[in-house]
């Protein structure tokens, strides 16, 4: 089992968001912490095509969360916005397909001043989410992590 720090949490979280396909998959070594990145095309080295399954069993995938895990992120993100107009504006933005695209389209183009408090708020729930799987797959003390996570509140919107 290795230390929480010998893993790249933003890396985790962003393979466990990762929704574009199947065309790769994301894998991380549990002897190093190191993540790797399989394609299709180029296996796991960038030259050499290989097959998922032919890969090292030791690897262990890193399986993307449902949609519905990070669409939950935009909801309580703009729940938690104090600005009425902008807490509206992104609410509504919300409904129906296209969701994810219409609240990034709402925040850019019409609240700029939330960007950095939404990518604080997105980071910091990725980052929970990498180590809570981390946990789960048994691959960093339960404990430490619990003790890693105690000491990072969620950021909010202002």
């Amino acid at each position: 089992m290795l230390e929480l720090h010998q893993f790249d949490l933003e890396v985790i979280a962003t393979a466990l968001s990762d929704q574009t396909g199947y065309e790769h998959q994301w894998l991380v070594d549990p002897a190093s912490g190191e993540p790797v990145l399989w394609t299709s095309d180029t296996g796991i080295d960038g030259r050499n095509p290989i097959e998922l399954d032919e890969l090292d069993e030791k690897l262990v995938a890193i399986s993307p969360l449902p949609s519905s895990v990070w669409y939950r992120d935009m909801a309580d993100f703009a729940d938690a916005v104090t600005d009425e107009t902008a807490r509206s504006a992104l609410r509504r933005a919300l409904d129906g397909r296209g969701a994810f695209r219409r609240f990034k389209n709402e925040l850019y183009q019409n609240h700029p001043d939330l960007i950095s408090a939404w990518h604080a708020f997105r980071d910091a729930r990725g980052e929970r989410r990498a180590v809570e799987w981390l946990v789960d797959n048994r691959l960093v003390d339960g404990n430490a992590a619990q003790d890693f996570l105690s000491g990072r509140p969620e950021s909010g919107p202002t």
